[in-house]
Parts: C-alpha cells; sequence; structure tokens
C-alpha cells in the first residue's frame, strides 16, 4: 500500500525481504533506544545481528498464519507491525500484535496504517477472528490509537513491567474481535 505522508514522503506498508534485514534491525535497536514502551531493553535488543533478523524476516516468509509488515518512508523503515497466531490449537482464533514507529515518525499516521493493515490481513485469514495486546498503561497515545479502532479493554495487571528505573508500569489488556468466532 502506498501513502503519503503530511510532510510529503511516501510511505509504503509492506512485508519485508530479507534484504531489508539491516533496516529492519537498525529500526529495532533504535526503537528500544527510543522508548521504554517495548519489551525489550537495548541491551536486549543488542543481542539481535543481522544473521538473527534475517531468519525472523524468513520465519514470517514461510509461516502463512503470521504477518509482519514494514513502514517503508522512502528507503527508510519507520515502523513495523505484527500479528502472531496463537500456537495451541484452542486458540487459533486470536492473534497477538505488536506494533512500533519511530519517534521522528509519531503523528504522521504511521501507526493507523500499520494497524489498518493488520486488521485487514486478520479479517481475510480464515481462522483469526480476535487480534489482542498488552500495553503499558504509561503509553497513553498507543492506548488511545486502540480505541479509535474499538479495541477494548478487558483489565489491568499491577505492576507487570519493572522499567530500567525500577519503576513499576501497570499493563492494560486490550483486544477487538474482527469477526465471529
Amino acid at each position: 500500500m502506498r501513502h503519503y505522508l503530511p510532510n510529503g514522503q511516501q510511505l509504503v506498508i509492506r512485508r519485508p525481504s530479507v534484504t531489508d534485514a539491516s533496516a529492519c534491525l537498525q529500526c529495532f535497536h533504535q526503537l528500544t533506544r527510543e522508548t521504554d514502551f517495548l519489551l525489550y531493553t537495548h541491551t536486549e535488543a543488542k543481542a539481535f545481528d543481522l544473521q538473527k533478523e534475517e531468519a525472523f524476516i524468513q520465519a514470517y516468509q514461510h509461516h502463512p498464519d503470521n504477518l509482519f509488515l514494514i513502514a517503508d518512508v522512502e528507503g527508510t523503515v519507520a515502523g513495523t507491525v505484527s500479528l502472531n497466531q496463537d500456537r495451541f490449537a484452542k486458540q487459533h482464533h486470536r492473534a497477538l500484535l505488536g506494533i512500533g514507529v519511530l519517534h521522528r515518525y509519531w503523528n504522521m499516521g504511521i501507526g493507523r496504517r500499520l494497524l489498518t493493515a493488520a486488521i485487514r490481513w486478520a479479517e481475510e485469514h480464515p481462522v483469526i477472528s480476535i487480534i489482542y495486546f498488552e500495553a503499558m498503561v504509561t503509553n497513553e497515545r498507543a492506548i488511545q490509537l486502540y480505541r479509535n479502532f474499538n479495541f477494548s479493554e478487558h483489565g489491568r495487571i499491577p505492576n507487570a513491567i519493572r522499567q530500567p528505573d525500577g519503576t513499576m508500569v501497570d499493563l492494560v489488556a486490550m483486544s477487538k474481535q474482527i469477526k465471529p468466532v
């Protein structure tokens, strides 16, 4: 999908190829430097190298029940979205959502476009009918985005995250049923 950002740059939401591994890895490392909203710390992210990133991309290419898309802004990976079908047969109707956008691309609609692409893919999937995730309650911008897409809050897990500075943060569980179960 091709879009234009408010700054005039072209955005393409697409599946990555192995040749995108370096740019995807750079995006991941940058995301872990910019925000504490991800589960990975920057130190943990540095353990991922180009070979692991290539294998990560290939795993999605060979697994039709999982989705990994990148937000390509004129050759820069500005963000990613993933949907991973639950492993157990009793939960195959659910997919775990993960999304991240580089700080310099916030407020340009990239998160909204990534989320829209993921939802559309799930709507076409023969089994997946529920998208779910947990977000840190301090990630108010993301939670508002999900609310705008009619995701519902189902509860909170107190003190579920210990930030690098020792601060404890609650997680909010959210989901959206995209088609009948």
